[in-house]
């Protein structure tokens, strides 16, 4: 069975399968992307919202504190090689309220076998789409300290 290795910045990281993901609400999203290959795709995603599962899953940012929570970072890696980052601000209400999904359907068959796929339908085209996600990291980005400046 599929599962994601839900780590990073986190009071309690998981190990989820597709099965596991069904304990958040679910949530659905008609999408249409434009492949540049193939041309328009229509899909209907349903899965959890990737904000419900991480603050789930405690990050460790000062949640009253907007610059503190606009430091992190999510990265999401899935089974099939691509991989892609989105900041938390993007997913945050006080911010963008962007409503990305860990799909658990898709055009209405379960993904427990594939494993779930990453879904930001604010986007235009479809890069961002993660499938058979295998993890999902938390935290912050360290800048490097310039030298010289």
């Amino acid at each position: 069975m599929a599962s994601l290795l839900l780590h990073g910045d986190l009071d309690h990281p998981a190990t989820l399968t597709v099965a596991d993901l069904r304990r958040w609400p679910r949530h659905r999203a008609d999408v249409v992307f434009d492949c540049a290959t193939n041309g328009p795709q229509h899909h209907v995603f349903e899965g959890a919202l990737l904000r419900d599962v991480i603050s789930g899953a405690g990050p460790v940012f000062d949640a009253r504190r907007r610059k503190d929570r606009g430091r992190y970072l999510l990265a999401v890696s899935g089974g099939d090689g691509h991989h892609t980052v989105l900041s938390w601000a993007e997913l945050d209400d006080d911010f963008c309220g962007s409503p990305v999904l860990l799909a658990t359907r898709l055009d209405g068959e379960e993904l427990d076998g594939p494993g779930s796929q990453l879904v930001v339908p604010s986007d235009r085209c479809g890069a961002r789409y993660v499938s058979a996600v295998t993890h999902v990291w938390f935290g912050t980005l360290d800048v490097p300290a310039l030298i010289g400046v």
